[in-house]
């Protein structure tokens, strides 16, 4: 079968598509052949050797994935070959098969495409988890989502307009906050001018956010956290800017406010129930059509490369995903 394989750390140019043995499959495993898979930034730090956690080397990136399982012993967890599915693995999902273990999986609804199901379970989860169990954001709160335009802030502006809160999307570039008020964002603010703070108060009122949803990081975080409103709840999800910004200590004593966490890969182990929970939620929604996850771009198996880049780009609208087979 064919594979990206990373045998050294490097960017995505030096990384090739080879020929591989066929994954095999245990006891309470399942093969699923892919449909598509889905690119996040994670992916191209785990490429290069930059993530905080190394895969062993030779590896095949890709943690998302939707397809259909091709061999399922014993019938792993109710599942036959022939079924739909989504998934998320450590790695592996950027070759024509995978393995996993049957609980990384969940049945793909008929009427949902693979390229949609490849999009869904990282972004949606983070957001989902982060915004409901994390920060329990309630109806009419405000919510601020940086960065609102990626894969994972327009998770939070979907699920934050679900959840009833007023969404303020922040994002740099007019096509960003035209993309973000098309799937949900209430208002918009671009966060590059020097006075966004104070475009942010009078949008809120004076208030503040009682949310802020945070992939970016670097200074605009600190920036953010001192317009948060009185016991606010400032998610930490990552720091798509490259920098880890140092938040003053006084700030969250003067706002009353919460500096949050929020790391998907810790969810299974940690809060198990809380996971089954979420993703039963999200699958409902999609399901009922409540929820139509967005897909930026779709590239070849063999352009795969074209997909990291345009993921890394300032102008990436949504996740990036490649098509492995129909």
């Amino acid at each position: 079968m064919k594979a990206v394989v990373v045998e050294q750390y490097a960017p995505i140019d030096q990384i090739e598509l080879k020929d591989v043995p066929m994954p095999p499959v245990a006891a309470g495993q399942l093969r699923i052949k892919v449909h598509a898979a889905g690119i996040g930034f994670v992916d191209g730090l785990k490429v290069q050797g930059l993530y905080q956690t190394k895969d062993p080397l030779p590896f095949t990136p890709g943690t998302e994935f939707a397809g259909v399982v091709d061999e399922a012993p014993d019938n792993a967890a109710g599942y036959v070959p022939g079924m739909r599915v989504m998934g998320m693995a450590r790695s592996g999902a950027l070759a024509e098969y995978i393995t996993v273990n049957a609980e990384a999986v969940h049945p793909l609804p008929d009427a949902v495409a693979a390229e949609v199901g490849a999009s869904f379970r990282a972004n949606y989860l983070t957001a989902h988890y982060a915004l409901s169990a994390r920060a329990m954001l309630a109806a009419g709160e405000q919510l601020l989502v940086l960065g609102a335009a990626g894969g994972v802030g327009i998770a939070a502006v979907q699920i934050g307009r679900l959840l009833g809160a007023r969404v303020i999307a922040a994002a740099s570039t007019p096509e960003k906050r035209d993309f973000a008020r098309a799937h949900g964002a209430d208002a918009v603010i671009d966060y590059t001018q020097p006075n966004w703070r104070d475009a942010l108060k009078e949008l809120t009122g004076g208030h503040g956010a009682d949310v802020i949803f945070d992939p970016v990081g670097g200074e605009i975080s600190v920036q953010a956290f001192r317009s948060i409103a009185w016991r606010g709840r400032h998610l930490v999800v990552g720091f798509a800017a490259g920098s880890i910004p140092a938040l003053p200590f006084n700030l969250p004593l003067l706002k009353g406010g919460a500096l949050l966490g929020v790391d998907l890969a810790q969810i299974p182990t940690r809060e198990p129930d809380v996971q089954k929970r979420l993703m039963a939620e999200l699958t409902s929604w999609l399901a009922e059509g409540k929820l139509k996850p967005v897909v930026g771009r779709v590239f070849a198996f063999a352009d795969f490369r074209d997909a990291f880049k345009a993921m890394q780009t300032r102008d990436a609208l949504g996740k990036m995903v490649v098509r492995i087979s129909s």
